[in-house]
């Protein structure tokens, strides 16, 4: 049966750590664990990151929104995960998504202080944080700086969602209008609207009112 250690050494910044230093980690630091009910919000977009939240069981939705308020983008991220590494550090310490939980969810918590006292300590713990977000700002620059879409609407749309969503796995929802979407990607609403229906015959996505969901995102990219 897996316990709460193995759950914990899956994460990606305890990978690689001797079971050793990890029970000598847990001696050390103080975990905050907690249980969230389905609906229960776990973090608030806009409020200050002074802690890493591990998702250690259950599934959460994670909502951005465009600084207009003009579209939101959902995703749904299973456990075992961690919430927003790339909001501890830097300018903005805020976090950038709303994330509630869509089922029970059982989670984690190591405040800052703890982190730069104590886990910082391990290097093996330093190279997994350090890869995390090197791993993110490379992906990131490399969506920048790939070959912009031609005038096939469909690539765009893709181009578009791609662009906005954290994991290329699970299930994703766009809340836009199609006249929003279709400014953005500069094509016309009913064309738009055509590609978008073909898609969806197609088995890619689903279209409801004011919504475009996408059940797994991969099968865009096939």
């Amino acid at each position: 049966m897996e316990t709460m250690y193995d759950t914990l050494l899956q994460l990606p910044l305890f990978q690689g750590l001797a079971k050793e230093d990890f029970t000598s980690i847990l001696g050390k630091v103080r975990l905050h664990f907690t249980q969230h009910k389905s609906g229960e919000i776990l973090i608030k977009e806009g409020s200050v990151c002074n802690q890493l939240v591990f998702v250690l069981k259950g599934e959460i939705v994670s909502s951005t929104s465009s600084v207009d308020d003009s579209y939101w983008f959902t995703e749904v991220l299973q456990a075992p995960c961690l919430i927003e590494p790339c909001s501890l550090f830097g300018m903005n310490t805020t976090y950038v998504s709303t994330h509630v939980a869509s089922a029970e969810v059982h989670t984690i918590s190591i405040d800052k202080l703890f982190v730069l006292s104590e886990l910082f300590e391990y290097e093996i713990f330093r190279l997994n944080y350090m890869n995390m977000i090197s791993n993110r700002s490379q992906m990131l620059r490399s969506r920048l700086w790939a070959k912009v879409p031609g005038d096939n609407v469909e690539t765009r749309i893709v181009d578009f969602i791609f662009s906005h969503i954290e994991r290329t796995s699970g299930e994703k929802i766009l809340k836009i209008k199609m006249s929003v979407l279709a400014d953005i990607i500069n094509a016309t609403r009913l064309r738009v609207s055509k590609v978008l229906n073909d898609m969806q015959q197609r088995g890619l996505l689903e279209l409801h009112r004011g919504e475009i969901v996408i059940p797994e995102f991969g099968k865009l990219l096939s």
